[in-house]
């Protein structure tokens, strides 16, 4: 036997009352916001029989009012699957020896971060079990869809009126990297010295392929950049085939601020920023600018640089609105990471799914590290590894116009691509809770 409770939220106080209320030695909690139309609590029990699990969780479908159904398939969890979305299933599989060891523990007044928390806690006691099989079945809220959801969710944690919710994750989190020895203290973090001479102060960083429709306002919006330093535009043209590399060439023709960079064969985003990173005409500090978007004032480089001065840190982030192709300005609006403190931003990054933009780094140390030759998470690798060492800094303020449109990369993925990269980030974050345990933790000579 199996109990089945249903959790009314995610608090605290509902994972205490499925401790108490469960008399079996497996319970399933059931966090969906719709009640189940199926669970295959004998698939289930056959898992837990054979693996003997902390919790086992599986893939799941979802169907609309008019019954079309959506499987949802769910990915491994790695230990770096500290993110507070991913993505369990509605059905969760406990150990109830596990579960009531967990509900004692978690702080009273959690809100919204108990399920989270207890899921932190399981993963310490023991395994967590994917199983790639379709186990249950619930409808879709009624103001609920798929694509909506998962819209909104990209955000979350940046929305202002999900900060007391933001407020709890992050303490649950903290308080795991300190229990498995990954938590970085804020006295641990060099600051950078940034004497050397360097060509020009800034460099602009313009990765591109294929973007004919946008590489133009991207190299205007940089090039009317007013400083009191010289800098440069670095358009890393990844062999573009409908017209960019000859509008790159024409600005590079008639402004000698432009310099075209061959990144070479076969590179992702990721090679195209090392690329850039070690030619010789990179500054000193060197600043993205996506091609398909544009800063938001003349002042962003300036200010980006007096950052970096005030801080000696070895990372700058600004902050960003979204906006349609016509800077319109779309849902969520600014994206300014506000939950960033410079106590515990670097623990706090292995939980939340990016850093901002636009990113500026010190060139030196970059280069040192270099990015992973990705198309996906090279700029969240970067902040990891960086955060481990030294200091980011962040303006808070719009620096940067990031315009969505159909041709974003990210534009309607399929859900295979968004595993994908899920899978991508939380490696990233499994790599970076082990460099930071033999740095920092219980792993240290």
């Amino acid at each position: 036997m199996i109990d089945i409770i249903r959790l009314k939220n995610n608090s605290a106080a509902e994972v205490k009352r499925a401790a108490r209320e469960t008399a079996t030695d497996y319970t399933l909690l059931w966090t969906g916001r719709a009640p189940a139309a199926m669970i295959d609590i004998r698939r289930f029990g056959q898992v837990a029989a054979d693996t003997a699990p902390a919790m086992a969780y599986a893939d799941y479908a979802l169907t609309d009012a008019d019954g079309v159904r959506r499987t949802v398939q769910v990915i491994d969890r790695q230990e770096g699957a500290l993110r507070d979305d991913f993505d369990y299933g509605p059905a969760l599989l406990v150990d109830s020896r596990f579960l009531r060891q967990a509900a004692d523990e978690i702080p009273d007044h959690y809100r919204a971060a108990g399920v989270y928390d207890m899921i932190l806690r399981l993963s310490r006691l023991g395994d967590i079990v994917c199983i790639p099989e379709t186990l249950s079945v619930a409808a879709y809220p009624e103001t609920d869809t798929a694509s909506t959801a998962a819209s909104e969710a990209q955000f979350d944690y940046v929305d202002p009126r999900n900060r007391q919710a933001q407020i709890e994750m992050e303490q649950a989190c903290t308080a795991h990297l300190r229990e498995i020895g990954a938590f970085i203290g804020p006295d641990e973090i060099a600051d950078v010295d940034f004497s050397g001479d360097f060509p020009v102060e800034v460099s602009v960083v313009i990765p591109v392929r294929n973007r004919v429709a946008t590489i133009v306002d991207a190299m205007i919006s940089a090039l009317e950049q007013e400083t009191d330093f010289e800098f440069n535009v670095l358009v890393v043209d990844n062999h573009s085939t409908d017209g960019t590399a000859e509008a790159v060439e024409h600005f590079a023709a008639a402004d000698s601020r432009v310099i075209k960079v061959d990144p070479g064969e076969g590179h992702g985003i990721g090679g195209c920023w090392n690329a850039a990173l070690a030619h010789p005409l990179c500054g000193r500090f060197a600043v993205q600018l996506d091609s398909d978007d544009i800063y938001s004032a003349p002042d962003v480089l300036q200010r980006i640089a007096e950052e970096f001065r005030r801080t000696k840190a070895a990372m700058v982030i600004g902050s960003y609105t979204l906006t349609d192709f016509r800077l319109n300005v779309i849902p969520p609006g600014l994206i300014d990471h506000a939950e960033w403190t410079d106590d515990n931003g670097r623990n706090n990054a292995l939980r939340i799914n990016g850093l901002g933009a636009p990113r500026a780094f010190f060139t030196p140390i970059a280069r040192e590290i270099g990015f992973p030759d990705t198309c996906y998470g090279e700029d969240y690798a970067m902040g990891l590894r960086l955060s481990r060492n030294y200091r980011i800094a962040r303006i808070y303020s719009n620096l940067y116009f990031c315009r969505r449109w159909e041709g974003n990369s990210d534009n309607a993925l399929p859900q295979s691509r968004i595993n994908a990269n899920n899978r991508y980030k939380d490696r990233l974050r499994t790599i970076e809770l082990a460099a930071r345990r033999l740095c920092y933790g219980k792993d240290r000579d």
